[in-house]
């Protein structure tokens, strides 16, 4: 029976593997699940895990947190003589997080396939450490599961083969179709502003942050703003006594995957600068405020429902006043968009490993061309040894 074996380290990483495995269930194959533990307190990662149904991991590597080298060594060394024993037929990573990076380049090392979930996505800022991950993790994935046609482009622009590129959408977005039904008998907030903050760039500077919390305050005069704070954000929030301590500015601990997405569909307008959040928001219609330059979601910006404003305080509050004068474009969803991804996701995977994963509606041609051909033994070393050359 073929193996497939799923990498998840963080967060982000368990609402795009939740839908995958279950849907890879329906294939004649076994799935083993691996959690670096890079995320590891119950409301990073257990919380999720009970609530979006991910199986408990077969084991748990318990990396915690470090430096970006660090924390990436740390799991490269832990996983090497795991997916050595287990000669798994194909290893799954999701996004771009240090888990992902240290799974791919293990992969890399012994030969085994390898197959990106959320490939092509870009920021085109080296700067950003996840944009460094998504980089080589493309380079080294056998298999490049696009969530949009932006990160087609991008793959063909770094010369990657057409053949290794199959689009089936959002995958995050079948974990928000599914349960979204579960926030609506909620007692829940309405009209306020939610707000999340965690990059290093907007809170690791103390006159950054400042800022962001005094523009929070004056955006807390008009409309309440709930702020579910991260680890990183509150430790820094702390150093800095009175910040964001306005009456109509909730700080709370961060909320599992339905609480949050109970905030996220009944607010009036998000500001943040998650990436993933970006996504949500333009499939439940809500407007986004990116505290970012860029972003590796542009299409999200393309259609009207993100818009980047840097740390520009003013733009923050311009912003502001175009959502609540209701005078902001709405935007729109992107295709394939639409909570079946995960199930193209499968279907390609069973005709790679050659199963009789069937033909599922709904599926582009040129998607189920891309994954007809069979791994060829030895093809990882074969790519390796070119690409070293």
């Amino acid at each position: 029976m073929k193996k497939v074996v799923h990498v998840v380290g963080a967060r982000p990483n368990f609402m795009k593997a939740a839908p995958v495995i279950r849907a890879l269930g329906r294939l004649p194959l076994s799935q083993s699940l691996i959690h670096t533990g890079q995320h590891y307190d119950a409301q990073m990662s257990g919380v999720f895990f009970r609530q979006l149904g991910l199986p408990e991991p077969d084991i748990n590597l318990g990396v915690g947190s470090d430096s970006h080298a660090r924390q990436t060594g740390r799991a490269m060394q832990e996983l090497e003589p795991v997916l050595a024993g287990m000669k798994p037929d194909l290893v799954l990573v999701y996004g771009d997080v240090n888990s992902t990076l240290a799974a791919s380049l293990v992969c890399a090392k012994l030969l085994v396939p390898l197959g990106h979930v959320e490939a092509g996505l870009r920021s085109f800022d080296r700067t950003m450490p996840e944009e460094v991950n998504r980089l080589v993790t493309d380079r080294l994935s056998d298999l490049l599961f696009t969530p949009s046609a932006d990160a087609d482009k991008n793959l063909l622009a770094e010369g990657v083969e057409r053949t290794r590129i199959v689009l089936v959408g959002n995958v995050m977005i079948d974990s928000l179709v599914r349960l979204l039904p579960e926030t609506e008998a909620r007692s829940i907030w309405h009209d306020y502003a939610l707000v999340t903050l965690h990059r290093p760039s907007n809170v690791d500077d103390p006159e950054i942050l400042g800022g962001l919390a005094q523009a929070l305050t004056e955006m807390s005069h008009r409309i309440p703003v709930i702020f579910p704070v991260h680890p990183r954000t509150r430790v820094r929030l702390e150093v800095m006594d009175g910040v964001c301590r306005a009456e109509n500015v909730r700080l709370m601990e961060p909320a599992g995957y339905v609480e949050f997405l109970e905030l996220q569909s009944h607010a009036r307008f998000v500001v943040t600068d998650s990436g993933g959040i970006q996504e949500e928001t333009t499939y439940l219609g809500v407007p986004c405020i990116t505290m970012r330059e860029n972003t590796e979601r542009p299409i999200t910006v393309e259609i009207g429902s993100n818009v980047l404003v840097g740390h520009d305080l003013d733009r923050l509050h311009f912003e502001v006043d175009r959502i609540l004068s209701g005078s902001a474009r709405p935007g729109s969803v992107p295709p394939l968009w639409d909570g079946h991804a995960a199930e193209r996701i499968a279907l390609a995977v069973g005709q790679w490993l050659g199963l009789d994963a069937g033909r599922e509606p709904g599926i582009a041609n040129r998607g189920q061309r891309a994954v007809r051909r069979k791994l060829r033994p030895g093809r990882p070393a074969e790519r390796a040894r070119s690409e070293v050359s």
